[in-house]
């Protein structure tokens, strides 16, 4: 439990620009019920995606802050490496900033690591970074599926979960 900071920036686009929640947040002419509507709005987007990935939990809620670009995600995961996609796809979606993680698991296990990428990255350099070996590569890109399709497929700005060897 805890934040996960993303690059609000970069990820997934999931509002149009028209009605970008940060955009609406930071218009001091917005009516506050027009806020919590765009709000519940990108809450029920970044729901949506998450389950598109195949992703879900028992009681899966999410909330979006549009003022403090910050996700809020409930609910309890069947183990520890749902939960840790489940709250990578909610940050990596642009407009995020930061994602309160107010999950459980039925069956815990070691938390992971995140990893930012930086231009350059590939997942060979992240894994020998980690891992001591380039060729450990599969195991972050097995643990960031299906949000990755393709190990080819980063980019700066996204957050990777970096699991543990066990």
């Amino acid at each position: 439990m805890g934040i996960i900071s993303f690059i609000k920036e970069a990820g997934e686009k999931l509002f149009g620009a028209a009605a970008a929640p940060a955009q609406a947040a930071e218009s001091a002419a917005a009516p506050a019920a027009n806020l919590a509507e765009l709000n519940q709005k990108a809450g029920d987007a970044i729901a949506a995606y998450i389950r598109s990935q195949g992703l879900d939990a028992d009681n899966l809620g999410v909330t979006y802050d549009g003022v403090s670009h910050t996700v809020t995600v409930t609910g309890n995961a069947v183990d520890q490496a749902t939960k840790e996609k489940i709250l990578v796809a909610a940050g990596n979606v642009q407009n995020v900033d930061k994602v309160d993680d107010q999950m459980s698991v039925t069956n815990p296990a070691p938390e992971a690591q995140h990893h930012t990428v930086v231009s350059g990255d590939n997942l060979w350099k992240i894994a020998e970074k980690y891992y001591g070996s380039g060729a450990k590569n599969d195991v972050i890109f097995q643990a960031n599926t299906p949000m990755l399709k393709s190990p080819d497929k980063i980019y700066p700005g996204q957050v990777l979960v970096i699991p543990s060897l066990q």
